[in-house]
């Protein structure tokens, strides 16, 4: 999302208000219907959506209105299929081979960018992907956030974090 947004031409202060909005959105709508329905209920930003977005941002076809704008007619869409069940009814009918090769065509881009991250920083790609490897196999839950902090704190410890990329802004 970060990328898309700063693809997209978003100032540091619209990134953070549009974290922050996604932040409190995705939890009040986890949260409402967990202690309504007295059940865990998970509400989270969609990955493909997510790599449509940064791709097309990519692109510089779009700015940051038009993005906002498509979001929000997706957003009525999404709301309106999904309380009148065609949205079940269409999903039924797709073949999960399509569907999942879809999500793979969108996030194929993403995988193969960490190839392209090995020719500049081949000793961090290496080394997240044996943390990544070896804490699949001795503490699977926290494989991913265990790659995250080797990988910050390798690029503290080396200097090499550039202060924007680090930031997250």
């Amino acid at each position: 999302m970060f990328q898309a947004a700063t693809a997209l031409g978003a100032t540091p202060a619209q990134i953070s208000s549009w974290m922050w909005a996604l932040g409190l959105g995705m939890g009040l709508c986890s949260l409402v219907p967990s202690l309504l329905w007295r059940k865990p209920v998970m509400v989270a930003w969609s990955t493909p959506g997510a790599a449509v977005l940064a791709t097309a941002a990519a692109t510089g076809g779009f700015d940051l209105p038009q993005a906002v704008g498509a979001f929000l007619v997706c957003a009525a869409f999404i709301t309106l299929f999904g309380v009148t069940g065609w949205f079940e009814r269409v999903m039924d009918r797709i073949p999960m081979p399509i569907a999942s090769a879809l999500l793979a065509g969108v996030l194929a881009r993403f995988g193969l960018d960490a190839f392209v991250a090995l020719k500049s920083s081949f000793a961090l790609v290496g080394l997240m992907l044996a943390t990544y490897l070896i804490g699949r196999r001795l503490w699977a839950r926290y494989a991913v956030p265990g790659v995250l902090i080797v990988a910050y704190s390798s690029l503290w410890r080396t200097d090499s974090c550039i202060s924007a990329a680090c930031s997250g802004s």
